[in-house]
Parts: structure tokens; C-alpha cells; sequence
């Protein structure tokens, strides 16, 4: 019999590639993330179909996948659910569902099937403290070369912020174009954070000279960029 230490799977970090797999979606086959190259991609997991919670986060997001594909960010969800629910539910959430002036809400983005569990234990999205049958509500940010940037995790009763995951992927976007930090709270068209000074004649040299770099100590400098610059570089043409 297998020991519950061979059974672990080491969940994925920030930096490490994302686990690849094959899976049946609401949107046909796909082929993670390889079909995926080059964008962004937030991978989504919910405990199940038919579900409250889900039902108004689904909505959410098939709301706003306009907003995030301008931001080069393509959405594929996961539940442990069969096809035939998924598709279902879909239908159900389109016909019949009403929440926050939203309706007739269609779902395009892929809904991965997953009974097995193999995606959702790839990713650690079971959490047996939580359930060992529902996955957790796990977010992963992915970027165009298919690496792990970003992780978020949620208990089962507590539905996501999607204003807050759409500033995390611009702020992501921003920091890898303009190679800074982005400070507490940021939002596009805030001061960002330079990169704290590598040698003593640079810390000086900031304190000293006269810039758009404004420095509280030779540790925090921050510098202005324009929203218009953010979504300049953010934003597909």
C-alpha cells in the first residue's frame, strides 16, 4: 500500500515552469501551456459547478476577458467536474443567472474537465485541510514563456477580487518593462520603485543629482510613469 509521502506532489513556486498537461475543455482539446506561448495566461481553479460562489466569479471573468486579452492575458478555468456539467452549468449561468447588472453572460474562455484530479493535484489546487474532493480557488499568473509569476489561493467561502488580478498582471507587466518594483497598493499611472542602488557611488549619485527620481533614502527612490506610458507598453495594439 502506498504511503501518504509518496502520494505528494511538490506544489509549483513562483519561477518554476508550469506543469504541463493535456485536458479536455469546454473549448476543445488543449495542450498546456504550449498552446499558450506568448501570452499571459491566468489559470483558475473552483470547487465545483452549479455553486454560488463560482457561478458569480465565472460571470466575472467572462465579463472582463475582453479587458485582460487587451492585456495579453488569455483565462482558462479548472474544476474537477466532467465536460457535460461544465457545459451545462455554462449554459445555465447564460439563460438564467443575474448578478451585478450582468446577464446573458457567455463563457468562451476553456473550462478544463479534470475528474481525475491530475491537473488540479499538479497544481496543488487540493488542499485536504479545505476538502480532498474540491479544488481550492487557486489563481496562477503565467507568463508568455510559460513560467509561474505569480500564485494566489483562496478557501472555498471566499469569492476572488478581479479588479486586484487584473492590477497584479499589469503590474507584472509593468515592472518587467520598465524594469522596476511596484510599491504597496500600486496602480497604473502611480510612482514605481527604482531598484535599490548595487554600490555606495550609485546610492550617492542619487541622493546628489537632480532627476525625475525622487529618493527618501539611498534604499527608496521611486520615479513617475504615466498611465498613458503603463498601457503604451501593457496594452495590445
Amino acid at each position: 500500500m502506498e504511503t501518504t509521502e509518496s502520494q505528494i506532489i511538490p506544489m509549483p513556486r513562483i519561477g518554476d515552469k508550469a506543469p504541463e498537461f493535456k485536458a479536455v475543455t469546454t473549448q476543445g482539446p488543449i495542450n498546456f501551456p504550449a498552446d499558450f506561448s506568448g501570452s499571459w495566461v491566468i489559470l483558475f481553479s473552483h470547487p465545483a459547478d452549479f455553486t454560488p460562489v463560482c457561478t458569480s466569479e465565472f460571470m466575472t471573468f467572462a465579463s472582463q476577458e475582453e479587458k485582460f486579452a487587451k492585456a495579453n492575458c488569455k483565462l482558462v478555468g479548472l474544476s474537477v467536474d466532467g465536460l457535460y456539467s461544465h457545459i451545462a452549468w455554462l449554459r445555465t449561468i447564460r439563460e438564467k443567472i443575474e448578478y451585478k447588472g450582468m446577464k446573458d453572460v457567455e463563457v468562451k474562455f476553456p473550462l478544463i474537465e479534470d475528474i481525475t484530479m491530475e491537473v488540479a493535484k499538479k497544481y496543488g489546487m487540493i488542499q485536504p485541510g479545505e476538502s480532498n474532493t474540491k479544488a481550492v480557488r487557486a489563481v496562477f499568473f503565467i507568463d508568455p514563456k510559460g513560467i509561474i509569476r505569480a500564485i494566489i489561493y483562496y478557501p472555498l467561502s471566499l469569492g476572488r477580487n478581479f479588479d486586484e488580478l487584473y492590477r497584479a498582471l499589469v503590474a507584472m507587466q509593468t515592472a518587467d518593462a520598465f524594469s522596476v518594483a511596484t510599491p504597496a497598493d500600486w496602480q497604473p499611472g502611480d510612482d514605481v520603485i527604482v531598484p535599490t542602488a548595487g554600490s555606495c557611488g550609485v546610492a550617492k549619485e542619487r541622493m546628489e543629482n537632480k532627476t525625475d527620481m525622487k529618493c527618501y533614502d539611498w534604499f527608496f527612490c521611486t520615479r513617475p510613469i504615466s498611465k498613458e506610458k503603463v498601457f503604451d507598453a501593457v496594452l495590445k495594439k
